[in-house]
């Protein structure tokens, strides 16, 4: 007997293959075989003329999609249907998640087999799971597979019918998505907090109190005067206003306050020692581990799931999409017996630990993310290196370490009083903290995020005091604070914000914020999310136009209706009714939305005022600040002043001021320098979308397909300096130099990449843009006279060193490169940015840089060209014939 196991990826066939043995023929899917139409050209023929065939999906009658399937999967499936005769079985053998179920399905309903089918699952690539999966089989799950479908066309529905509306009143090319819109206000809300925030100066005293215990200096803070609090952080609103009854003291308070309490007087007045104790962190789901990812190692969601992919497939660790922080049996003794082995028994507790999901609904509950097998390996035992020893190794901590004896100490708090000399009462506040039990902290202790975050392994050790000690202040002086804005999202903050707000899914986070990142509407700076300014005009659109789809709670609670689609307590086809007509006439549909929209006035959409008659807008190349009519054009009519925002500046950072400094020099504006001594054509300079170059003005009868002749400000020149001698001599280029011996004409060229001679396919640079209009022919002939070098420069030298870069275990050096200065530990490169200066950049910020180019993976190739998808023979009707079958025919053993 013959058995056809068909699993996802091509990575699991052959340690699949060797685990089942002699009469199986494992093969995979490569994934997803089937999907909706993604383009006019894939729906089948006898659709087209329907009002629905856009959409692939027959919203007159139940929501029935169109699946087709894509041209590079055509071959896949030849090649299974082969398989398939042979084989007196079909197991199904793919995630066991939604997406795996759903796919399961498509392969049972496009291969259409006439012999026994069943459905296995397992969590870890094992020979033991793999064994025991093929010994257990089920059923296709109906359930799980509607509410996937569901999911799919809820997204195509929402995706197809909002992004043309984003097309055309705000930029071609954008695109609107369920969870990908709200992912994207999160970031645009935040920021607008941002801008909308102002900054609070406030004061206290910092002590340094001695006494003749040990440690014999500690540290206090000023907490009250006259019994009232001092204020802190905590007591400002985003507009600087002091909430609460509290004492705001300013500088000269501040002062005058230290300078009153010299020489006086302290006293213990309290102290309060409480028993400490942490409990261990639960066993990484996929959020967490992306998060941990994230703070850990500087990993993006999408590299750290790309890295659990390849661990997994390898039988490194159990699945890596997952809600549930559960641990198998066989996990727990694994990991018990290692806190033995590794720690002793004292970090073994009683009784093993079990963890409960906080996740509401948490769904296809398999197991937690740990390593895999009945016995864990150490990551020395795995022989694993790179980016997958660091995941491996994470997952390996943090597993052992849920399973050990709780950390225990005690917290500490000692107040300390005086009278001041100018008669307040003051009081000073320490607070301490000693672990006399490290237990888990011992294998474990988790990132924190934030400058003022603290460690659970982070101790501060306090004098043993008692009430009435008297204490001695070695140092008091006044400190200044400002209030901080709300911190902008990394992608770990952003991912726990969603999950937090129960909007989407494990599987679907890492894509998410890939996404929002791809389609331009948010970029990172450092490790922070900073959204575009034409993010903030979607969003605007979004929230005047489809408020309800872009409400937190609408999107969290519609998640929640998908869960029961998965338990089989809702209908799939009443759910897409009530988002695409409208449970009732308060509740709107999509489709009534996009029906009946209002005029949408495009350009306030694409305008962010800031005062003083200038304005941000969102063009078509990208956001400029536009002010007040000040240049005169050709017609003696006023045009507005213009100038571009460059890319890397956030927008809470463009400020009226700073909109000011860009008008200054701004785009658009011509400077005339005269007429050309031969073409007789106006000359003029401009300052446009990538620098200061110069031009001509073609008389107004010119030919439409006739272009001026345009050349670039060298690096030297400005607008203020250039004149009509400098700007004729620009307009030359490219020059040509004169000829080789074969007659081939060389040219002088300013590019890209800097200035070069070219000489049909022979390119040579040249050290200087000035060369460009000096250089000779005899020059130019000598140069090429030289061997041309191929590959790379010799190596430059250090500029300055750094130190080891924590993650790669590599020094750290600055080196000056084409595009300027970078940062490299021999694996990355990272260009300085441009606040960065070479001579005060620290070992921390090259730390930075560099991680956030880590963050990015190797630099892509060339995007390939989707393939686009045929579409398939069978109709709608077969695909509800299909399911009618799998839900009544049971998976038959053999």
């Amino acid at each position: 007997m013959t058995s056809l196991v068909i699993v996802e990826s091509p990575n699991k066939v052959r340690s699949i293959a060797a685990y089942l043995g002699d009469g199986y023929v494992v093969s995979s899917s490569v994934g997803h075989i089937r999907d909706l139409p993604q383009g006019a050209d894939q729906i089948p023929a006898k659709y087209k003329g329907e009002s629905w065939a856009r959409l692939g999906v027959d919203v007159d009658n139940g929501f029935e999609p169109v699946y087709v399937v894509p041209a590079d999967k055509k071959k896949q499936i030849t090649e299974l249907k082969r398989l398939l005769k042979d084989a007196d079985e079909l197991v199904l053998a793919t995630d066991e998640d939604r997406e795996g179920e759903a796919i399961a399905w498509h392969l049972f309903d496009e291969l259409k087999p006439k012999v026994p089918v069943k459905r296995i699952a397992f969590n870890e690539i094992t020979k033991e799971a793999i064994q025991r999966a093929i010994a257990n089989p089920r059923d296709i799950d109906q359930d799980l597979v509607d509410a996937q479908e569901t999911r799919r066309i809820l997204d195509r529905l929402y995706g197809y019918e909002i992004s043309p509306v984003l097309w055309k009143k705000v930029m071609s090319g954008l695109s609107a998505g369920r969870v990908q819109s709200v992912a994207t206000r999160l970031v645009v809300e935040r920021e607008r907090d941002r801008i909308a925030f102002r900054s609070a100066d406030y004061w206290d005293l910092e002590a340094t109190f001695g006494c003749d215990l040990e440690p014999s200096r500690f540290p206090a803070k000023l907490s009250t005067i006259d019994g009232k609090r001092v204020a802190s952080g905590s007591n400002f609103d985003s507009t600087g206003t002091l909430k609460g009854n509290v004492v705001h003291l300013d500088e000269s308070g501040a002062r005058a306050l230290a300078t009153a309490l010299e020489g006086r007087e302290f006293a213990v007045r309290s102290v309060e020692s409480k028993p400490y104790t942490r409990r261990p962190y639960a066993p990484f789901r996929t959020t967490t581990l992306q998060q941990e990812g994230s703070r850990k190692h500087g990993f993006g969601a999408q590299r750290t799931m790309s890295i659990a992919q390849k661990l997994y497939e390898g039988g490194y660790i159990t699945y890596m999409r997952t809600d549930s922080v559960t641990l198998s049996q066989t996990a727990l003794t694994a990991a018990r017996a290692q806190v033995k082995e590794l720690y002793g028994p004292d970090y073994l507790p009683d009784k093993p630990r079990v963890y409960s999901s906080k996740v509401k609904n948490a769904q296809e509950a398999h197991e937690a993310i740990r390593p895999a097998g009945e016995s864990f390996r150490t990551p020395r035992e795995t022989g694993l290196s790179g980016d997958e020893l660091k995941l491996y190794e994470l997952i390996w901590k943090r597993t052992v370490a849920s399973q050990m004896a709780d950390a225990k100490g005690n917290s500490v708090s000692i107040r300390i009083g005086a009278a001041a000399g100018s008669g307040e009462d003051v009081e000073f506040s320490a607070s301490g903290r000693t672990i006399t039990f490290h237990g888990f902290l011992k294998a474990y202790v988790e990132a924190t995020e934030g400058d003022d975050a603290e460690g659970d392994d982070q101790q501060t050790k306090l004098p043993n005091l008692s009430e009435g000690d008297s204490v001695t202040a070695v140092e008091l002086a006044a400190a200044g604070h400002q209030t901080k804005p709300p911190a902008r999202y990394t992608e770990a903050s952003l991912i726990k914000e969603l999950e937090d707000r129960e909007i989407g899914r494990p599987s679907t986070y890492a894509s998410i914020v890939n996404t929002i990142q791809n389609r331009g509407y948010v970029y990172k700076k450092g490790t922070a999310l900073v959204p575009a300014w034409v993010a903030f005009s979607v969003i605007r659109l979004m929230e005047q136009h489809f408020p309800r789809l872009v409400q937190y709670e609408f999107t969290a609670e519609l998640e929640g209706v998908l869960d029961e689609i998965s338990h089989g307590r809702e209908n799939r086809v009443a759910v897409l009714e009530g988002f695409w007509s409208g449970e009732n006439e308060k509740d709107t549909g999509l489709k009534k939305l996009v029906d009946n929209l209002p005029e949408i006035d495009a350009r306030g959409l694409a305008t962010f005022e800031l005062g003083d008659d200038i304005a941000v807008r969102v063009g078509r190349y990208g956001p400029y600040v536009e002010g007040p009519p000040m240049v005169a054009g050709k017609d003696g009519a006023e045009v507005p002043t213009r100038a571009n925002v460059p890319e890397d500046l956030p927008p809470d950072e463009l400020t009226l001021e700073k909109a000011k400094e860009l008008l200054a020099t701004p785009a658009g504006l011509e400077k005339v320098l005269g007429t050309h001594p031969e073409t007789g054509l106006e000359v003029v300079a401009k300052n446009g979308r990538y620098g200061p170059y110069v031009t001509e003005t073609l008389p107004e009868d010119a030919k439409k397909n006739a272009k001026p002749r345009t050349a670039s400000l060298f690096k030297s020149m400005d607008l203020d300096s250039i004149g009509l001698d400098d700007a004729v001599r620009l307009l030359t280029l490219p020059r040509v130099v004169g000829q080789d011996a074969e007659g081939q004409e060389i040219t002088a060229q300013n590019g890209r990449y800097g200035p070069y001679l070219k000489k049909g396919t022979d390119s040579r640079s040249l050290e200087s843009e000035e060369q460009l209009l000096t250089i000779t022919e005899e020059e130019a002939l000598a140069i090429y006279a030289q061997p041309k070098t191929y590959g790379r420069r010799a190596a430059a030298a250090p500029l300055k060193e750094f130190g080891e870069d924590p993650t790669s275990g590599k020094p750290i050096v600055a080196k000056s490169g084409r595009f300027g200065d970078y940062v490299t530990d021999g694996e990355y490169n990272a260009t300085l940015r441009k606040d960065d200066d070479l001579a005060t950049l620290t070992h921390e910020r090259a730390v930075e840089l560099l991680a956030e180019r880590r963050a990015k993976g190797p630099a892509k190739k060339g995007a390939k060209k989707t393939s686009k998808k045929a579409p398939a023979k069978k109709s709608t009707a077969k695909k509800a014939a299909a399911k009618k079958t799998t839900k009544k025919a049971p998976a038959k053993k053999s």
